[in-house]
């Protein structure tokens, strides 16, 4: 059976923290709501943009109302995704190592053109995947199941930073890889049956060799 190694994107791969503020502010500024903070943002990313608009709106906002924003936000944030954004130290090298070993693919709640243009860029090569009207979006198993059909693997090990990432794997029946370093810590992912963490994106190649092995 071969295995490949799939990567959640923000929060896990790359900071993208700052740029989506820049992007959430921007948009709420158009349409004349008040601006977030990058603690209520960290809080509010992972679980894709409608999602991330929603929470930073008045509660019980119209979905017509949410789309409205979301339609400033999408165009705004694909123009701006890199102005800040950076791979967390570590993780180039780390993916240098397992790309020898591993075939690997990156899949993101966030907008696919974003996606795309930030993964051609910084991680050139590999597949990388975001939320189509096609796919259901993650905690849905189905973008998992898309990107190991296309980079021709059986089964993978899914790594991410937050509670929608170990649900994620849950639902496809695969191991969850849960790096410390992004948008959550350990007692927001342990609940939801977080059992592998990582510290350090320069111990990835030594975690992910662990759970395909057993160890």
């Amino acid at each position: 059976m071969k295995t490949g190694i799939l990567f959640d994107l923000d929060g896990t791969l790359l900071n993208t923290l700052e740029d989506l503020l820049d992007a959430a502010n921007y948009a709420l500024a158009q349409c004349g709501y008040p601006p977030r903070t990058l603690e209520q943002m960290r809080k509010s990313v992972g679980n894709g943009a409608e999602n991330q608009l929603r929470t930073s709106l008045p509660e019980g906002t119209p979905r017509e109302e949410v789309l409205r924003v979301l339609g400033v936000y999408k165009p705004y944030y694909t123009a701006h995704c890199q102005i800040k954004t950076r791979p967390y130290e570590g993780i180039l090298e780390a993916l240098a190592e397992l790309v020898e070993h591993y075939p690997i693919a990156i899949v993101s709640n966030k907008p696919d053109a974003a996606v795309k243009a930030l993964c051609a860029d910084l991680f050139p090569g590999l597949y990388a995947l975001g939320e189509t009207a096609d796919c259901p979006r993650k905690p849905a198993p189905d973008m998992l199941y898309k990107a190991c059909r296309e980079i021709g693997v059986d089964t993978c090990v899914y790594v991410g930073d937050s509670e929608v990432d170990v649900r994620t794997a849950k639902n496809a029946g695969v191991p969850c890889l849960s790096v410390l370093w992004g948008f959550r810590d350990r007692a927001e992912i342990e609940p939801e049956g977080g059992c592998h963490f990582c510290e350090n994106p320069r111990d990835l190649p030594k975690k992910i060799e662990e759970i395909v092995h057993g160890k």
